[in-house]
């Protein structure tokens, strides 16, 4: 038993605590240089330990046994919950992302909603799994000392030390359990301070944001032409507006990709007219480090317009404004143009069939306008060609 008490000796005075934040409190300072002076305190009791020995897995085991399947066994399933709900969601984002937007609006919507609470149910296992995370991390500070704390006074007692060594501690003793009172105190404040927040961040889930980080950050699809089509590639995307820098990192990167994080400054934000992509939630940023547009897919309608509210985004422009008063007149060419089309459909359009895309419809008309109403032979179209 007293090498055994020698290793527990040399155990605690090696442990740390881990502690959320970058400064900590005197009592924070107290319970972490605890476990050394319980280590000095060791090395100076007897060897003679036989009661301690029964009272030890009443004192100091079991509380820190339950401890263990109490809080970290759960602190273990909530993360598996985060882990199942989150490969859930992403797997079904996935899907809908690549729904077209030809598809029927009843289609759309109920797909929409099912993402909305798949997105509810992974926000709230997150919240879950770091509320418990935080709640370990800070009922260790007494939960795991007070054991101890409570394992040490019965070795004094038990072993009949003197009565100058229990004196010794004593001072420490009673400064030891006000800074665990005080950390348990603080405890409870703290879990009434984050039940507040976990509240409130279900509320408005996609508008809480961080002192000191970017102004957006989330995952974003991103349009990649290559000499063999095109292909849309994840990225986590982090845009600071007042510097207007956006840094995307892929996701999913293929071993041996040369690809890495892209820093990027932003010149414009414009969003997709809807029937000029097959995408939905789409938006084209310029920058300065690119020539063209980069064409990007938000998660939803909701989060591109959170997007597109950061990078201060402009909506599409459908008609070219007209500056001229003698463009807006109809003249003899403009009639003679209405009345060719409307003869074409009599008598040839509404027996022809066919499927055209929207956007070679578009670039069909444009060019007939532009033919027919060429200055130099204005009206010289045949529309039965």
């Amino acid at each position: 038993y007293s090498s055994a008490v020698q290793k527990f000796s040399q155990t605690l005075q090696s442990f740390q605590f881990d502690f959320i934040g970058d400064t900590l409190t005197d009592d924070e300072i107290n319970i972490a240089e605890s476990f050394k002076e319980f280590a000095e305190l060791l090395h100076e009791v007897e060897l003679e330990r036989s009661m301690m020995v029964q009272n030890a897995s009443d004192l100091l085991i079991k509380p820190l046994e339950n401890f263990r399947k109490e809080q970290i066994g759960f602190t273990k399933e909530r993360k598996k919950k985060f882990e199942k709900d989150g490969e859930k969601f992403y797997s079904m984002l996935d899907r809908h992302l690549h729904l077209s937007s030809k598809k029927k609006e009843s289609q759309l919507q109920e797909a929409d909603l099912q993402v909305d609470k798949e997105r509810h149910n992974f926000f709230e296992s997150s919240l879950e799994y770091v509320y418990q995370i935080q709640e370990v991390q800070e009922s260790k500070k007494f939960s795991i000392v007070e054991p101890v704390l409570a394992f040490l006074h019965s070795l004094f007692t038990y072993n009949n030390l003197t009565v100058e060594l229990t004196q010794d501690f004593l001072p420490y003793k009673q400064q030891l359990q006000l800074s665990l009172q005080n950390t348990r105190n603080h405890f409870s404040s703290t879990r009434e301070e984050l039940e507040d927040l976990k509240k409130r961040m279900k509320e408005a889930p996609l508008t809480c944001k961080l002192p000191g980080q970017p102004t957006i950050e989330g995952y974003l699809y991103t349009q990649e032409k290559w000499a063999l089509g095109i292909s849309w590639v994840k990225y986590y995307c982090q845009y600071e507006k007042e510097a207007k820098t956006l840094r995307m990192t892929p996701i999913d990167q293929k071993p041996g990709a040369k690809q890495g994080t892209l820093d990027l400054t932003l010149k414009s934000c414009v969003r997709r007219k809807t029937d000029s992509i097959d995408k939905r939630f789409c938006f084209d940023i310029e920058t300065n480090e690119r020539s063209g547009t980069i064409t990007l897919q938000a998660l939803s309608e909701a989060n591109r317009r959170l997007w597109m509210e950061a990078m201060d985004g402009k909506e599409p422009i459908y008609h070219s404004p007209i500056t001229k008063q003698e463009e807006m007149e109809l003249n003899e060419v403009g009639f003679k143009f209405v009345r060719k089309c409307i003869n074409a459909v009599e008598t040839k359009g509404i027996t022809t069939e066919g499927v055209y895309r929207t956007v070679g419809s578009n670039i069909q008309v444009q060019k007939l306008l532009n033919a027919f109403f060429d200055p130099k032979c204005p009206g010289d179209v045949d529309l039965q060609s």
